[in-house]
């Protein structure tokens, strides 16, 4: 996987090179007249399609909105150095040097485990993947061409699927409470995925956007409300840098990436807008299409995030901000999609993964087996969090809004395991050892100042006896109990090192949880 170009389910065939992409933004109304200040381009179908200039000051909700600053001054100024921050905050530069300094807020360290939502036009094809349009238009892949074929007329191109896209069944506010009950501490919601439909009413997407077109509404205003009034969770933000089609990023690429009109009409005003009107407490950045981060002006944008932005002080980035950049620059390291590393890494990461093993969208034609168990879930939360990340666990809603059946009991049964065993998880640290020497799937987690060791178990043994070797225990002093049971455990020492732990002798129905479990040791090194 090319996890630099951008983030996706794993791919039919080989990740497509930048060179690749072809084609332009896909918008429903064709124009023939002049509009002024547009240019006509032809969308991957053929159809022709007007947009506006790289400053975008027509079309869109009966007129576009006009800039604040002159259409040439504007992406002047975003290349600018920000100013510095009021009172004494420490100032970061445009530098990796400095930015890659700035210590990353406790809070998500402390959450260790979050939701993504993968929501979009895609959503309305729920075949395949969320890269459905790419594959179908740009590689043609025989499985999505027949698909198209057997099942919308001749002349149905990727823009008719907007309309489709009604969220009718969208409830933000049932969303929040699924969200809350599943444990997770943050959700991270696609506001743009690679295909550019926005789900606010971008003023630089003035057609393709959920407000101008299909639900009509401004979903990320409505589910920022319901998690910052309903639930104890953070809110974040995915956004797309590039999109596939879209001209300007295309004439760009097509120079080099010497040409910037596209970060300078479109990507830098639209993350400026997110963070301003929505202040995102986590903004996941994706999807470089093959350009440097200097291209992007990654570095001057996150100069004003963390010094002038009102969540400057809470906002926690990624490393996704431009060729070269993934594990390498950035707040938290992603390096990969569904990075598990099985050992401790001394950079701050996250492991964003899916339920379903092939698709980060809704996929209509998803098999029960697709989907991970709970069972699997929770090893990976325990593994992820044992080796100091974070899981970032991703579910895709319908075209209408429905988390269904199987996202939403996933989500609840990871929540009814955190609430037995979240002591083991929520603000802990790494130990000294992240997994058992002795026993199998035997994962550590720690709290130094209640000194505390966790020793979380994913099978119960037959025996009654778990043996374990890393935890080097003291007589009269060490303490073991169960989690969610209450009563302290007898143990005895083992010959060379660590205990031997006897656990209590519980029917199914008396078993703390399911799927797995934790032991609180006292007083152990």
């Amino acid at each position: 996987m090319q996890a630099s170009w951008g983030r996706s389910a794993p791919a039919p065939g080989p990740r497509p090179l930048p060179s690749q992409r072809g084609g332009c933004l896909s918008l429903r109304t064709a124009w023939s007249g002049d509009l002024g200040g547009s240019y006509l381009a032809r969308d991957p179908e053929g159809r022709g399609i007007r947009r506006p200039r790289a400053c975008g000051q027509d079309g869109g909700r009966g007129a576009m909105r006009s800039p604040k600053l002159p259409g040439l001054v504007l992406p002047l100024l975003l290349l600018l150095p920000p100013p510095g921050p009021v009172g004494g905050a420490a100032r970061f530069d445009p530098t990796w040097e400095s930015l890659d300094a700035r210590q990353l807020p406790a809070w998500f360290d402390q959450a260790k485990f979050g939701i993504f939502i993968h929501w979009g036009v895609f959503s309305v094809p729920s075949f395949g993947s969320e890269w459905f349009w790419w594959y179908w238009q740009k590689e043609k892949l025989p499985s999505y061409v027949d698909f198209m074929k057997n099942n919308y007329p001749p002349d149905f191109t990727y823009a008719d699927f907007g309309p489709l896209f009604t969220a009718k069944f969208f409830d933000a506010n049932r969303w929040a409470d699924i969200l809350q009950a599943s444990g997770a501490k943050y959700v991270v919601l696609t506001s743009k995925h690679h295909e550019g439909f926005t789900l606010w009413g971008s003023e630089r997407s003035w057609n393709w956007n959920a407000v101008d077109e299909g639900p009509k509404r401004d979903i990320v205003k409505e589910l920022a409300a319901a998690i910052r009034t309903r639930t104890d969770l953070r809110f974040g933000l995915y956004y797309s840098l590039f999109e596939w089609f879209h001209p300007l990023f295309l004439e760009d690429e097509s120079s080099s990436f010497q040409k910037q009109q596209y970060p300078l009409s479109k990507m830098l005003p639209e993350l400026y807008e997110l963070v301003n009107q929505y202040q995102p407490e986590v903004l996941w950045s994706d999807g470089d299409g093959g350009a440097p981060d200097t291209y992007w002006n990654s570095t001057g944008f996150l100069a004003w995030l963390y010094n002038e932005s009102p969540v400057r002080d809470t906002v926690v980035t990624n490393d996704r901000w431009g060729a070269g950049s993934i594990c390498k620059h950035g707040g938290y390291y992603t390096c990969s999609d569904r990075y598990n590393p099985g050992h401790l890494l001394p950079h701050k990461w996250e492991n964003c993964m899916t339920i379903d093993q092939f698709s980060w969208g809704y996929r209509r034609n998803a098999g029960i087996s697709d989907y991970l168990t709970i069972e699997e879930l929770v090893k990976q939360l325990v593994e992820t969090v044992s080796c100091g990340g974070n899981l970032l666990m991703n579910i895709g809603p319908t075209k209408d809004g429905i988390i269904s059946s199987i996202f939403e009991e996933r989500l609840r049964q990871m929540g009814t395991w955190l609430k037995v065993n979240g002591e083991a998880i929520y603000d802990t640290h790494a130990w000294r050892s992240q997994n058992d020497t002795v026993t199998p799937d035997v994962w550590y987690t720690s709290k130094p100042k209640n000194k505390l060791v966790y020793a979380m178990f994913l099978k119960w043994p037959t025996s009654g006896q778990l043996f374990l070797g890393q935890p080097k225990a003291t007589l009269g002093a060490t303490e073991v109990e169960l989690l969610g049971h209450g009563q302290p455990l007898q143990w005895t020492p083992l010959e060379q090192n660590g205990i031997m732990v006897e656990l209590p002798q519980l029917t199914v129905h008396q078993m703390p949880c399911k799927w797995g479990w934790a032991l609180a040791l006292t007083n152990v090194t």
